[in-house]
């Protein structure tokens, strides 16, 4: 058995973190310990991970006070998920919590467990114990208000949805939301496998009820009405934490290559495309979009995880493809003029915080919600594929005409999605500086945890 780990005297409290093991959900969560450990360094962290995401990330610049614990890997090969999400899902949720017991066993009693929401176990384990924990939601605050409310959408006989029929219905019963469409409802299709992780997802709900905190990277000022009717309905504290996004490290990054290269383009004048690291659209529209960036002659950096010598090829010579990137310094470079994005909560976050407008092209989940929130909400970016219709494959000449007209600084339309994104990064930036909505609320989160508040 392995031993305790020790805690130096000066330690305040000890916090235990337990992500959903994905890199949407395992960097925010990274984020938000590194967050805690910068307003107060008498911290301890056991950051527990699989022993799969100990070898993605255990090499990772981090504060000497975030140390990790391992158990063991859910499923023989976490890689295979995007063949079997919902075996992989399944797993996460009745395999991981028997491990993470046995662990809590070994560790020094923490002061609170912050926990991803989806590992709702871990508020049986901890509430066996009276540990209390802190519910850590790693999308909006919008979307959780989806999930929390998708009964009415059955009770509304709006589920499941024929999206090439009635995708471009809107409903608005939902609160927290202005009126949303169906199309852009997660897993509304009533296939096995949406049913399937539309049940696993929507299990967590009733036991973070059971948690003492609830946690969203976001910023009020982004999602007041999200917020404001989660507030109203439920009595455990919310705090709006975010954006909880990667820190900056002191690496040398400036004299890595693709740095080198944005430093000799026009400001403005690239677009950053990046479709997220798990899952990807068919080849057949990844070969639609890489000849419409061709055919449109901007300027591109494209990220893109394997293949990377055919879609240069296909790109042509305006640009870089890349396997991966320092994303959050990208976008805040100055070349940068837009981001073609899936909307995922991390890169939307990252785009609004760095005041650089969206294409946004969702795929599933809280993508296509999210790309509402940019497109209609915040006004600060466009839609790709304008049909709803299911599987319509955008052509390279619709591609090339918008990231044409997108990134063509003289148009009043992008002239005003510029403005407002500037808008939008500076809304950001005064709720991380001292005395901002996300300033407060972390502030008053740790007050909270170093008094060592006990369940209610």
């Amino acid at each position: 058995m392995d031993d305790p780990i020790e805690v130096p005297p000066t330690t305040a409290s000890h916090v235990v973190a337990m992500p959903y093991p994905g890199r949407g959900h395992v960097n925010p969560m990274m984020s938000l310990c590194k967050l805690l450990l910068s307003k107060n360094s008498d911290i301890l962290v056991t950051f527990v991970v699989t022993e799969e995401w100990l070898g993605l990330i255990g090499s990772d610049p981090k504060p000497d006070n975030i140390r990790f614990a391992t158990i063991p890997n859910v499923i023989p090969s976490e890689h295979g998920r995007a063949n079997d999400f919902v075996t992989f899902v399944e797993a996460v949720m009745t395999k991981m919590e028997a491990p993470f017991e046995d662990l809590l066993n070994r560790l020094l009693p923490p002061t609170v467990i912050i926990y991803d929401t989806y590992l709702f176990w871990v508020v049986r384990v901890a509430n066996k114990r009276s540990i209390p924990v802190a519910s850590f939601w790693p999308m909006s605050a919008s979307f959780f208000a989806v999930l929390k409310h998708y009964h009415l959408l059955e009770q509304n006989g709006h589920y499941p949805v024929n999206v090439s029929e009635d995708g471009e219905k809107r409903v608005d019963y939902i609160p927290g939301n202005s009126s949303i469409r169906l199309a852009d409802f997660p897993l509304n299709d009533g296939s096995w496998r949406n049913r399937r992780l539309l049940e696993l997802s929507l299990n967590a709900i009733p036991w973070m009820q059971k948690s003492q905190y609830l946690l969203f990277p976001s910023i009020y000022e982004l999602e007041p009405r999200a917020i404001d009717a989660l507030k109203s309905e439920f009595s455990i504290p919310i705090y709006t934490v975010g954006p909880a996004i990667p820190s900056f490290g002191n690496s040398l990054i400036d004299d890595i290559g693709y740095f080198q290269w944005l430093d000799n383009q026009p400001s403005g004048s690239v677009l950053y495309i990046s479709q997220g690291s798990f899952l990807s659209f068919s080849n057949e529209q990844i070969d639609e979009i890489a000849a419409g960036v061709r055919e449109s002659g901007v300027r591109f950096l494209w990220v893109q995880p394997g293949e990377s010598d055919k879609l240069k090829e296909m790109c042509g010579d305006r640009g870089l493809v890349l396997a991966w990137c320092d994303q959050l310094r990208v976008l805040q470079h100055h070349s940068i003029g837009g981001f073609w994005s899936h909307c995922g909560w991390n890169s939307t976050r990252e785009g609004v915080f760095s005041g650089v407008p969206f294409l946004a092209f969702p795929i599933l989940m809280d993508q296509p919600l999210n790309g509402k929130l940019i497109v209609e909400e915040w006004k600060v970016g466009w839609r790709v594929k304008k049909e709803v219709k299911k599987d319509t494959l955008i052509t390279k000449d619709e591609i090339a005409n918008l990231i044409k007209r997108f990134m063509h600084l003289g148009g009043d339309e992008v002239r005003d999605m510029r403005k407002r994104s500037r808008e939008l990064k500076q809304i950001c930036h005064r709720a991380i500086a001292s005395g901002g909505s996300s300033e407060s609320n972390i502030n008053a989160f740790l007050l909270h945890i170093l008094q060592d508040a006990k369940p209610h």
